[in-house]
């Protein structure tokens, strides 16, 4: 690695990248930029980072991610997702600097069964999969392959923003109160991913200079079900609600919603651990890490 490698962060208000931003490893510059600095809606404000900041690195961790929003918004999605990476790719490709494009598992349809390797063909449900492979596309196309890295992740939580985990806390809380319980789709699997671990895999990609496409999640397997249950059992060990919901199995089709989901999106984070020298923790330990990060007033 350079004595100093210059970074230019996106996203930074959002739970990724405060994460990004927490972990930042000695002998790197950051450069963060949020929202009201950088615009990834707009290619040009996109490119002129680029140009103003000159960094060896862009790590592009804002998107948008409302998935079922998406569905009435094609055209926010597309810019943000799509329009972003590739205009940081066209502005990087004049140099020698690098783009980290954090990408999704729902850029695959999800009907295999078997793990997602990254060499496999993208095939998206939805429009926000179809945005963030509309990405990969694009910046592969103006980036030489070593140029260019693609993290793609699953079922990102941690103790900041708007995620699946602090909405279940908020929902144990309240339904434990009203002796009420919780229903959750039981037949989507794929792994929890803590914004922590995935900022130290995107860290450790960079400090390596890796390059291509790679997944990253935590170990194991899930379903959102057995997610939410855990959020329970676990919150309660720690203090953090007085009790858990209880909280039923129900099927897709019980909860329709504007978006498909992939029904199986598990990824195959093999290669990845390798060529980081990196292991994940089970999505229940990076679990525990995360609800140890919180209060009671946190959610």
């Amino acid at each position: 690695m350079n004595a100093r490698l210059k970074v230019l962060v996106t996203g930074r208000q959002g739970q990724l990248g405060q994460a990004l931003l927490a972990s930042c490893p000695d002998g790197i510059e950051v450069i963060a930029c949020g929202r009201e600095d950088l615009d990834l809606a707009d290619p040009a404000a996109c490119r002129e980072a680029v140009r103003r900041h000159q960094p060896d690195w862009v790590l592009n961790s804002g998107a948008y991610t409302a998935v079922d929003q998406a569905e009435s918004e094609p055209a926010l999605a597309q810019a943000v997702n799509a329009g972003a990476p590739a205009a940081f790719a066209g502005a990087l490709a004049a140099g020698e600097g690098r783009l980290l494009q954090v990408s999704t598992d729902f850029v695959f349809r999800g009907d295999q069964g078997t793990p997602y390797r990254p060499d496999q063909p993208v095939d998206p449900l939805g429009v926000y999969g179809a945005s963030k492979a509309e990405g990969e596309r694009l910046a592969r196309q103006s980036l030489p392959t070593e140029q260019l890295l693609v993290m793609r992740t699953s079922w990102v939580y941690g103790p900041v923003g708007s995620n699946f985990c602090l909405t279940m806390l908020r929902l144990h809380r309240r339904q434990a109160a009203a002796a009420a319980p919780l229903r959750v789709v039981a037949d989507q699997v794929g792994c929890p991913t803590a914004t922590h671990t995935l900022a130290a895999a995107c860290w450790r990609a960079i400090e390596r200079g890796c390059s291509g496409i790679h997944h990253w999640s935590d170990a194991g397997a899930a379903s959102w079900y057995d997610f939410a249950v855990a959020i329970g059992e676990l919150a309660v060990a720690r203090g953090l609600l007085e009790s858990a919901a209880a909280v039923e199995p129900i099927l897709t089709s019980d909860y329709p919603t504007p978006a498909r989901r992939p029904g199986y999106s598990l990824l195959d984070s093999s290669a990845t651990r390798a060529a980081l020298d990196l292991q994940a923790p089970h999505w229940r330990t990076a679990l525990g890490a995360v609800l140890d990060r919180l209060g009671p007033d946190d959610f």
